[in-house]
């Protein structure tokens, strides 16, 4: 009986052991990281470059990065194509996290076009969505949804112009960023800039840091 009882006592320790070195890595995974919540996201329903209807409630439970282009954009959009590239090879394995592209030219981004371009540029995440939708709809949520600019302009060669910037939502539709130093304050960050490395390589340590709440 004592020999029993020694080894309760050991299997008891090992536990206990173990759950002392556990806990912690629970409760870090589990913490809520020191990103701050700008807003709700606003919700949508478009169409994906496989011709399906594609609801922002798809994206609940998922992190994910957002931007405004267009195919035929000959100015900011490869760069900032280029760089969520990037994204797609840091967290594209990943099942937790997506991408949505939202075309400010549907006249000429068919899904057509939207599935060529995805398949040109490289796209091998299957959680990269490429959207389209009534022009003055996608206007609307680009500049008083997500308070990205987005318009037509004449005067440019495209004949369009948009920000360059990446939004970021975490798995509860809430829009996040860092807060960065300006002078004596710290303030939000809001979006991440998807034409320099210093914004893009933010993003991806800040992506990470939802992934793991």
């Amino acid at each position: 009986m004592k020999k029993n009882n020694y080894s309760y006592i050991g299997i008891s320790f090992i536990i206990l052991i173990f759950g002392i070195y556990a806990i912690p890595k629970i409760v870090t995974r589990m913490t809520k990281s020191d990103l701050v919540t700008i807003g709700k996201a606003p919700s949508f329903e478009l169409t994906d470059q496989y011709a399906k209807p594609f609801s922002s409630e798809t994206l609940q439970g998922k992190v994910y990065v957002l931007e405004f282009f267009f195919t035929n954009c000959g100015s900011i959009c490869p760069k900032m194509n280029k760089n969520m590239l990037k994204i797609q090879d840091k967290y594209g394995l990943n099942r937790d996290f997506a991408i949505v592209s939202i075309t400010i030219d549907p006249e000429r981004d068919t899904i057509a076009q939207l599935l060529k371009h995805s398949k040109e540029l490289g796209v091998t995440m299957k959680n990269w969505h490429f959207l389209r939708g009534d022009e003055t709809y996608v206007y609307k949520l680009a500049n008083q949804g997500f308070n990205l600019f987005a318009g037509k302009n004449p005067k440019l060669e495209d004949g369009f112009e948009h920000s360059g910037l990446f939004a970021l939502v975490d798995k509860k539709g809430n829009i996040r960023s860092r807060t960065v130093k300006t002078g004596e304050y710290e303030n939000p960050l809001v979006y991440y800039d998807g034409l320099k490395q210093e914004g893009v390589q933010m993003l991806k340590d800040d992506i990470k840091k939802l992934l793991d709440e």
